[in-house]
């Protein structure tokens, strides 16, 4: 087994430890949700509050392993698939460290959440965008438009733009700890603005490629 995926089984079966150990130190109504500002806006029983997240990541990690053995292009993501795995490990890490900071949170640790939160949010945007310069065209994983699927390079050029483009919103997503209160502005305006370029921008690609065809 690959080092990539021993970690990732490590890391889950540590959110169960975790759980089980600091099951009988938790409050019966946990804070499970804060808004952007880092104020509590939701509350949960202990059990979803410690059970919840370990099971979501469970099932989204089962969910990306599966990803590369039913997608028809199975072949093109064996040639990322090393990126794709560590993606994996990086997205367990941040549960992970999510996760630390609900606990910490319930046992009366004073913190800022969102300011907490954000740096992390902005390293897993990072390395999104390194995976996806490095992604060859499949249906599941990457910047997924019409244009994109049908033609290798448009997809190509497409995750050169897009990559770079993810890289900037997870410095500026990271640079949203330092002002807290705009957080909700540094988050959705990187994502929303990598969303509109890349859809538009593969269309003009595809113009140009089959034009040129």
């Amino acid at each position: 087994m690959k080092a990539s995926k021993w970690i990732s089984l490590v890391l889950l079966l540590s959110f169960y430890v975790t759980a089980l150990v600091f099951y009988q130190q938790m409050p019966a109504r946990m804070a499970s949700h804060w808004d952007s500002s880092g104020a509590v806006n939701g509350y949960t029983s202990r059990f979803l509050g410690l059970f919840l997240l370990p099971f979501i990541a469970t099932t989204l990690t089962a969910l990306f392993l599966a990803i590369p053995v039913i997608d028809p292009l199975k072949a093109n993501i064996a040639k990322f698939r090393l990126y794709f795995d560590w993606f994996i490990v990086l997205f367990l890490l941040f549960f992970e460290y999510l996760y630390i900071l609900t606990i910490l949170w319930n046992k009366n640790v004073v913190f800022g959440f969102t300011q907490a939160l954000l740096p992390a949010m902005g390293i897993l945007f990072i390395y999104i965008g390194i995976m996806i310069r490095n992604a060859k065209r499949n249906y599941m994983i990457g910047i997924r438009t019409p244009w994109t699927l049908a033609n290798d390079e448009v997809w190509n050029r497409t995750h050169s733009l897009g990559g770079k483009l993810f890289i900037a919103a997870g410095v500026l997503s990271s640079l949203g700890a330092i002002w807290p209160k705009y957080a909700i502005i540094f988050i959705m305006v990187p994502i929303l603005t990598v969303t509109f370029v890349t859809l538009i921008y593969s269309y003009i690609i595809y113009k140009q490629v089959t034009r040129s065809g």
